[in-house]
């Protein structure tokens, strides 16, 4: 009896994950906030909570040169590292433009 319930789950599991694209247990977790992706961002570029606008840029551009297509990466790979730039930018002050 035990063996046939264990038997529907894992069937029920897998066919969660097939037509739904996610295990069961992924539902359970709550949405990602904006600090835990800020969080990730700093974690993915290795950088810290306050750099600045030119040290997120340099250190997407060494990303970048490590993930990229051409050197064995992907471009998922090349997507993440760039979205995680534009994050980051995002929260910084405008640059203020000279006249």
């Amino acid at each position: 009896m035990i063996i046939k319930l264990l038997f529907y789950a894992a069937v029920l599991a897998i066919g969660c994950k097939l037509v739904l694209g996610r295990w069961p247990w992924e539902y359970l977790q709550g949405p990602v906030t904006r600090q835990q992706a800020l969080n990730n961002a700093r974690k993915l570029l290795g950088i810290s909570a306050n750099a600045s606008r030119s040290e997120i840029s340099e250190a997407h551009r060494r990303l970048l040169i490590s993930v990229h297509p051409d050197r064995g990466g992907s471009n998922d790979l090349v997507h993440e590292a760039t979205a995680a730039r534009d994050l980051l930018l995002d929260t910084l002050p405008p640059r203020k433009l000279k006249t």
